[in-house]
């Protein structure tokens, strides 16, 4: 098969043509000059009939999801947009494809990802995450990067499985690949506008120049939407945060392609610039004894005496260089990324006095509003900047046998700031302070083989060798009433072989088999936020920073990849197996608000997913997808600290949790055989829509859905912090005419509100998911 290349739709290639079909070209000419009506007729009619093919570049080289061995799925634009519309950040994806989670206990920034069950709930700045993500070829390593926003985007694909072969270290649970749109040879565009609720505003723009060997592709973004959350205690003596969960979020790209012979480049600039809220972090919303929340609660208050704002710059410069030659190309990926940040908000989540006093203040109905104590922190990045290259040497012919070689190399230097402050005193002054610097380096050595033994089998083999190095350094230099911690050191390193071997087997032109054996990696992950971290209420020795040993995955799929009558429908199934081994695990530190990171011996997973499109008739259209991932934590020694706030006496009877898991030494429990936390057994999504011409235009209706299953939301298991299943849904319709097209649309249409994630170091504080949204867009092309 030939091999085609990076961002092929910016250039021409070469085709070679038979004279046979020059002439079968010729007639058809002559036949659309003679019936120039008939061809418009029946071209849309027969492209209305049947799915386009889907091109994937997971396995860097474009290819026909069918030929390739690994369990992928595809978002086009349209998917997309139907998600995002209203402004949603990249949390929307989350549940839309099979074993897919995204969330988030920072709002719009440091989204977390999970893949069949794996993913890590760290919620510090210089966490490590088991799924890889991946922008226009660059790896976004720290969480921060791998929020921007999802505009003039072309494709997302999700990787499931290890992809240490061809992405590296990070991403031995999966990878997401996003692609924006490329410079094309027409000058055309796009820009629409969306109004909705909370005086919401979203703003869209592309525009494609051809400039002879040159492309410019140009587009940018804006979104923006007022407070909905009101604070009723704020006033002139309590200064805190007022108005909350409004956000002004501004992004641009710039994109400039060139061809001049066998030469290629791609050069990018991108930046974002955001200003808007910390998450809401909500106390005793949950009925303690069920995961209900609390009789009469309303989403529109949140009494608090902290302040909550967040901000984040990032900046993105990206160059892609390609040599064609006779048969192989040599390809070059640069990038250097840049990003400032700041988070602040009111953790404990409500109003309370100090060291656990009960407070005389509001309550929600139902439920005291008890503060054991008060926790208004931020978390800031001052300096993170990230330099990739890769050099990829791969054959282009049409020979059996098809390769790639290249070398990665990966560097990035970052420093975090923590600080306190105290609500209790005039202007929540600063007492509180502490930093981390880390400054991590990577190389690698990797390559794979495609070898075709016959026209319908195919085999794939592919190994990768990484060296990871890690310096990291924390202190705290400030706090109301524990010691300074001088600077702690640690410097760990590992190196990694990592492999995979696959195999894809064509039953017939429509229907292909595939099997694949493949291992991952996670470099040894630092937890070294200091500034909460208490020697006196842990073992003696215990080191103020934790580190986790590097984790190693195993992993077994096969499946298959169909089109149905016709290529009317089409349906991909996998049966998957993995076996973790030394897990990083994320556990809190009860009472203390500090995370810290552990090893399990080995945790397990197993399950199915299925995808599945199909053109019902003319005017209909369905997509369904479903995943099962069963998932058990396996490690008899060890126990977590499970809730803080059943450790305070008087408030037990109250707000502490009700643990379920086995008790351990010390207060701890034990999390063996537990499922791994943000990990929902069942993920469905399902897509119907309906066209119809109407006029010179087109109609069109579309409602989407999306169901998860209940999960642990932490490592320990309780009966308050078990997430209740939830389905949600959205609803959009429009008309399209010419260039143009408006549409209404409605998100979490039935306003289902619960809570999906939560604090548990202070008392039962909760994070709820995004109530309804609706709105109306106008979008015209050019």
């Amino acid at each position: 098969m030939t091999s085609r290349q990076e961002f092929p739709d910016v250039f021409d290639r070469k085709v070679k043509v038979k004279p046979s079909s020059i002439r079968l070209h010729a007639v058809a000419l002559a036949l659309s000059a003679a019936f120039p009506a008939a061809q418009a007729q029946s071209e849309p009619k027969k492209d209305s009939q049947q799915l386009e093919q889907v091109i994937v570049t997971g396995a860097r080289r474009v290819e026909n999801l069918k030929d390739v061995p690994i369990a992928i799925s595809a978002m086009k634009t349209e998917a997309i947009e139907t998600v995002s519309v209203g402004g949603a950040d990249i949390r929307a994806i989350s549940g839309r494809v099979p074993s897919l989670n995204v969330e988030s206990d920072f709002g719009r920034s440091f989204p977390r990802f999970y893949v069949r069950g794996l993913g890590n709930t760290d919620f510090d700045l210089n966490a490590s995450q088991p799924v890889g993500l991946v922008f226009d070829d660059i790896v976004q390593e720290n969480p921060i990067l791998k929020g921007f926003p999802l505009f003039d985007i072309d494709q997302v694909e999700l990787l499931r499985g290890p992809q240490g072969t061809l992405f590296g270290r990070n991403s031995p649970a999966g990878v997401m690949k996003f692609d924006s749109a490329k410079p094309g040879k027409r000058f055309e565009g796009y820009a629409s506008i969306g109004l909705g609720r909370w005086s919401a505003v979203n703003l869209e723009t592309a525009v494609n120049v051809p400039m002879g060997d040159w492309q410019l592709r140009a587009s940018g973004m804006w979104q923006r939407q007022d407070d909905r959350v009101k604070n009723p205690l704020a006033s002139a003596t309590n200064t805190a945060t007022s108005d909350l969960e409004g956000y002004s979020d501004k992004a641009a790209r710039v994109q400039l392609a060139y061809k001049n012979g066998g030469f290629n480049a791609l050069f990018k600039l991108q930046g974002r610039d955001y200003n808007g809220h910390a998450t809401t972090f909500r106390a005793n919303i949950m009925r303690r004894g069920t995961n209900e929340l609390v009789d009469g609660f309303n989403a529109a208050n949140y009494p608090t005496d902290g302040f909550n704002f967040q901000q984040l710059k990032s900046t993105a410069l990206s160059a892609r260089l390609r040599w064609d030659f006779d048969s192989v190309s040599l390809h070059s990926i640069t990038g250097y990324d840049k990003a400032d940040y700041f988070s602040r908000g009111d953790v404990d989540g409500g109003f309370g006095s100090r060291f656990g006093n009960i407070p005389d203040g509001p309550s929600y109905p139902g439920q005291p509003a008890l503060v054991p104590f008060d926790a208004q922190t931020a978390d800031g990045i001052p300096k993170l900047t990230q330099l990739t290259q890769e050099f990829r040497l791969q054959s282009t012919t049409q020979d059996p046998m098809q390769w790639i070689v290249g070398a990665y190399f990966f560097k990035e230097d970052l420093q975090v700031d923590s600080f306190n402050y105290d609500s209790f005193a005039v202007g929540d002054p600063q007492n509180g302070y502490a930093v981390q610097h880390q400054n991590a380096k990577s190389w690698a050595l990797f390559g794979n083989v495609n070898f075709a033994l016959s026209q319908d089998l195919k085999l794939r083999a592919g190994m990768r060798y990484t060296n990871d190095k890690k310096d990291f350094v924390a202190s705290r230099t400030q706090h109301p009433f524990l010691p300074n911690i001088a600077p702690v050191r640690t410097n760990p390193s590992s190196t990694n072989f990592s492999w995979d071997l696959g195999a894809n087997y064509s039953l017939d032109k429509a229907t292909s088999l595939f099997g694949r054996v493949a291992t991952g990696y996670r470099a040894p992950s630092v937890q070294g936020r200091v500034l909460f971290f208490d020697a006196g209420a842990v073992p003696a020795g215990t080191s103020p920073i934790s580190v986790a040993k590097s984790e190693k995955v195993l992993s077994v799929e096969g499946g298959f990849k169909a089109d149905l009558m016709n290529n009317r429908a089409r349906v991909t199934g996998t049966v998957f197996s993995y076996q973790v081994k030394d897990l990083q695990l994320t556990a809190g530190s009860g009472e203390i608000n500090q995370n810290r990171l552990v090893n399990a011996d080995k945790a397990v997973g197993r399950g199915f997913e299925l995808d599945a499109q199909a053109i019902l008739s003319e005017n209909w259209r369905t997509t369904l997808g479903l995943s099962y991932n069963q998932t058990e934590i396996k490690d008899k020694n060890l126990y977590v600290s499970p809730c803080g706030n059943r450790n305070f006496p008087f408030l037990q009877a109250n707000t502490g949790c009700t643990v379920l898991d086995p008790d351990g030494p010390n207060g701890t429990v034990s999390i063996n055989g537990n499922d791994l936390p943000r990990a929902p057994k069942v993920v469905w999504n399902w897509t119907l829509k309906y066209t119809r011409p109407v006029g010179n235009g087109e109609f069109y209706a579309l409602t989407d859905w999306a169901f998860k299953d209940k999960y642990n939301m932490f490592l320990y298991e309780a009966v308050e912090y078990r997430a209740k299943s939830m389905l949600e849904g959205g609803l959009r319709a429009g008309y399209s005419w010419d260039n143009m097209e408006v549409s209404v649309y409605g998100r979490n249409i039935t306003n289902r509100q619960q809570a999906i994630a939560a604090i548990d170091f202070n008392n039962l504080t909760g994070i709820i998911n995004e109530p309804r949204s609706y709105g109306v867009t106008f979008r015209a092309t050019f």
